[in-house]
């Protein structure tokens, strides 16, 4: 008969951590946060931070448990081992070229008499905590029945957050008390007092996805997706978890700032890394969504040979490197059905093989797309003969979609799921593909060791924008603060038909849920065109049909970003009402401010700038004297790192700007 090994009661936890003098400690470098773990007399480990000898997270249990084997209890210390690192290290593409590394660590470890041994190892930075379970166990293999880790906060504050759920990230933010949230999924973003933090992982390859479950007013434990047997996780005798992360910072914006995630991954795996190349592209996608064009074939095709021609010309004259093309491929009217696609054969008016070579003739890179509608079984079987023919094309962009229920009764988020995103992210490695992956596993740092996985989506996209309420400018306000800190985003920005008029104006549209014709973009156009550099993705996307573009003046934004950046900062803002953030790529710089529903005013100081140069700054800002959406000014002028800009936006709107050094 098997048995469950779990911990003691949390009142007991409770009662006896407090007097445990058992404990190891680790500080920051800056001295500022401590995390102190102890045991209790029960030989239950548990953790508690302190932020300038405050307590933020109050003693918490820790612990997994598993069928037949005590991974909780009985544990004594046997050794602390200390550990600092101070360290740059360089990315083949990211935010920011360079990477400081600088912790100190602990490794705590115990072992009980069932002979499980722990290692709990925690590192500090200046900037948060970051812990994981390392466990050695006589036993080959372990079923993991639940994870006991949990979070008790010092005091109550407010968070940001989406619903905790197995499926999908595509949900709505809410403003709540910490002790209001019943369960969230993380990035979980919170302030209290005058401090920021957000709870997340890093390094999740083998191993369900964490979200958190409320337990009493401000306790939350770390809740895992579970399998269809209710098993949470299949294990070796010996495993390690993901690391659990807090994130710390004085401003909203040093959560942004934060590199701790990726600092709690290996290294690159892939040692030549010269093929991965961020890129700015565009596609047949958007008309998908506002009913103009559809993915099967026929008379609506969006995905013809004449289109895919007219996308590749268009890029080429537009300083633009990729098109992507959604519906190219046969199998799409199985949507809804056995979800089968056919991930090589393309539909008959699509050739595949012409487009490829004029693509190439043209210094175009060629995207193809994976719809997998939750059939994973079927992709798995398919997947490397697809990437193959893609190598042999030149093809090294892939976007996978995952949009249905997965087959078995699997969750997205589960163990199945999070084994099956990473098997692709390999298989693509090994055919010099990169990755933008929709309906996706979380990011949390892989990027760094799989540098090959660029983007996902992984929350609500441009897309609801198309047939739904949309997407507000809060919404938007909070994005950076809450899904944005676990990593790059394909968000697809940058709609300039701001009402659908052309869409509108198509007599067959075939509207989605119900009646569309109130959708619209709910931002002004400066806001959607500096989402661009708010919205970091190394895959960048005018989501917008090209002929939105054709002719438009405030396209030659898109035309001078550049998505391959050197380095980024969020400078200023609130959650859910202000951003602003600027990039560096090569000596360019590039800014993007945006405000909630409220007309906001604001000075920011161009400090950022290289010193003792003076750059032309193309302004894009909102009308403010005008209430349409569509209304625009562009700006020129003479700026240097001795001024400060000032920054005027409507409500729902932003402003974006290039600065371009002068020679003079």
């Amino acid at each position: 008969m098997m048995k469950l090994f779990t911990l003691l009661t949390a009142a007991a936890c409770a009662a006896t951590m407090i007097g445990c003098s058992n404990d190891a400690k680790v500080t920051s470098p800056d001295g500022r946060i401590q995390t102190i773990v102890s045991l209790d007399e029960a030989g239950v480990p548990s953790l508690r931070v302190e932020v300038d000898k405050q307590a933020l997270i109050a003693p918490s249990r820790l612990g997994l448990e598993a069928v037949d084997r005590n991974l909780a209890s009985g544990f004594e210390i046997e050794t602390v081992e200390k550990d600092h690192r101070d360290e740059t290290w360089t990315q083949p593409w990211g935010e920011n070229r360079e990477i400081r590394d600088c912790h100190n660590e602990i490794a705590v470890r115990m072992h009980n008499p069932e002979g499980v041994a722990l290692t709990l190892r925690i590192r500090a930075f200046d900037d948060g905590v970051g812990f994981r379970y390392e466990y050695d166990t006589p036993a080959d293999s372990l079923l993991i029945m639940d994870e006991l880790t949990q979070l008790n906060f010092a005091r109550d504050g407010l968070s940001w957050s989406i619903d905790g759920n197995y499926d999908t990230y595509e949900l709505p933010y809410r403003e709540q008390a910490i002790s209001a949230v019943e369960r969230a999924n993380t990035p979980f973003t919170f302030r209290i007092g005058d401090l920021y933090g957000s709870i997340h992982e890093a390094a999740l390859y083998d191993y369900p996805e964490m979200h958190l479950l409320r337990k009493d007013s401000l306790s939350f434990k770390a809740e895992l997706a579970p399998l269809p047997d209710g098993v949470k996780a299949r294990v070796g005798g010996s495993f390690t978890t993901p690391w659990r992360t807090l994130q710390i910072g004085r401003r909203a914006v040093d959560l942004i700032n934060s590199a701790l995630i990726l600092n709690l991954n290996e290294p690159s795996k892939i040692a030549d890394t010269s093929w991965i190349k961020p890129q700015k592209y565009v596609g047949v996608w958007w008309g998908m969504h506002l009913g103009t064009q559809v993915w099967t074939m026929g008379p609506r095709h969006g995905a013809t040979t004449e289109n895919a021609i007219r996308h590749i010309d268009f890029a080429a004259a537009n300083h633009i490197q990729g098109v992507l093309f959604e519906g190219w491929n046969r199998g799409w009217e199985n949507w809804g059905g056995n979800q089968q696609f056919d991930y090589v054969e393309p539909y008959a008016d699509f050739d595949l093989e012409r487009i490829a070579r004029y693509a190439a003739e043209k210094g175009i890179e060629l995207w193809m797309h994976n719809e997998t509608g939750g059939n994973i079984p079927d992709y798995e079987a398919r997947m490397e003969e697809a990437m193959k023919r893609y190598a042999e094309l030149g093809v090294h962009t892939l976007k996978t979609g995952y949009a249905g229920g997965i087959k078995g009764g699997y969750s997205h988020h589960s163990q199945y799921g999070v084994q099956h995103y990473q098997r692709v992210v390999e298989m693509a490695a090994r055919y010099g593909i990169m990755l933008d992956v929709h309906e996706p596993i979380k990011e949390t740092g892989i990027r760094r060791t799989w540098p090959n996985m660029m983007t996902r989506e992984g929350g609500r996209g441009m897309e609801w924008n198309a047939w739904s309420e949309g997407n507000s400018s809060e919404y938007l306000c909070t994005l950076p603060y809450v899904r944005l800190l676990s990593g790059p985003m394909d968000y697809t920005p940058g709609i300039f038909d701001i009402y659908y008029d052309r869409a509108k104006a198509d007599p067959g549209r075939i509207q989605w849920n119900g009646d569309n014709t109130h959708c619209s973009i709910k931002t002004t156009l400066a806001r959607q065109i500096a989402n661009w550099v708010i919205i970091y993705s190394p895959l960048q996307m005018a989501a917008d049909l090209i002929e939105n573009y054709e002719g438009h003046p405030a396209f030659q934004f898109f035309r001078d970003f550049d998505a391959d950046c050197d380095w980024s900062e969020a400078l200023q803002g609130e959650i859910g009402d202000w951003i602003v953030v600027a990039r560096r790529a090569g000596d360019r710089f590039y800014l993007g401010a945006g405000t909630n529903a409220e007309a906001r005013t604001i000075d920011q100081s161009l400090a950022f700038l290289r010193p003792d140069v003076t750059y032309k700054a193309r302004i894009y800002a909102d009308r403010t004297d005008d209430t349409l959406r569509t209304s625009y000014r562009i700006e020129e002028r003479r700026l240097t790192a001795a001024d400060t800009l000032r920054i005027e936006m409507a409500p729902d709107g932003g402003c974006a700007v290039t600065f371009e050094p002068v020679n003079e």
